[in-house]
């Protein structure tokens, strides 16, 4: 049943939202993020731009990684109500390199009569491969590299891989993650997108090493979000 029908089934929509440009989102995401009864965000002032470019006027609360059990709980309460909710991460998918996953776990663990479905859309790691020029039947996802603890061992996993390997990197680290890719791969192809479907969106190419003079030299090009791919 529609989610305003008398007999809806309750139902948490997993929804894939921009991840920059406000017109990369689709006409169903629209409809169900007008038709639900709650929206769950990543963060509600992020979620509330879009939603008022959209003219979408539906009551929001958070949730996120440093969400507490109590939280938690009550979130899990809005779906024993009876309320159909949208959960959305502040730019793509749910759930991918977000904590999404963890409210999706507790809603078929604890409440499995609640639906779980997902509106797909954009993502920042297809959006980067299908613009690299790399092939990609598959791939490796290395989601947010840790800051310390491991990080070495996977560059030396990225290496060796015969895949193509994909990480997101902030703009503090991203020329430390380009030394560490000339330390351990330095003939690999290194692609970088900077800013995807925003307006400084930018491509760059080339040997770590060559990628890391590039940025040496243009320091003012050293924000905003990245998405690395090692060929």
């Amino acid at each position: 049943m529609d989610s305003k029908g008398s007999e809806k089934q309750v139902t948490l929509y997993v929804v894939a939202t921009p991840i920059g440009n406000l017109e990369d989102i689709t006409l169903r995401a629209l409809r169900i993020l007008k038709e639900c009864d709650h929206i769950l965000c990543e963060d509600t002032r992020m979620t509330k731009k879009l939603l008022a470019h959209y003219d979408i006027h539906v009551p929001t609360s958070s949730f996120h990684s440093h969400s507490s059990a109590a939280s938690i709980e009550k979130t899990l309460d809005l779906f024993r109500e009876g309320k159909t909710c949208a959960l959305v991460t502040d730019a793509g998918t749910p759930g991918i390199s977000d904590p999404g996953s963890l409210l999706v776990a507790k809603v078929r663990e604890e409440l499995p009569e609640v639906s779980v479905v997902p509106i797909p859309g954009p993502s920042a790691v297809i959006a980067a491969l299908s613009a690299s020029g790399i092939p990609s039947s598959d791939f490796l996802f290395l989601g947010f590299l840790p800051h310390k603890k491991g990080r070495e061992t996977l560059f030396k996993e990225i290496a060796g891989s015969v895949r193509p390997a994909v990480f997101y990197e902030s703009p503090h680290r991203v020329e430390k993650a380009l030394a560490s890719l000339a330390a351990h791969a330095p003939e690999k192809k290194v692609v970088i997108m900077r800013e995807i479907t925003k307006i400084f969106e930018q491509f760059v190419s080339g040997t770590p090493a060559e990628v890391s003079a590039y940025f040496a030299s243009h320091p003012d090009k050293v924000r905003g979000e990245f998405v690395i791919i090692v060929a």
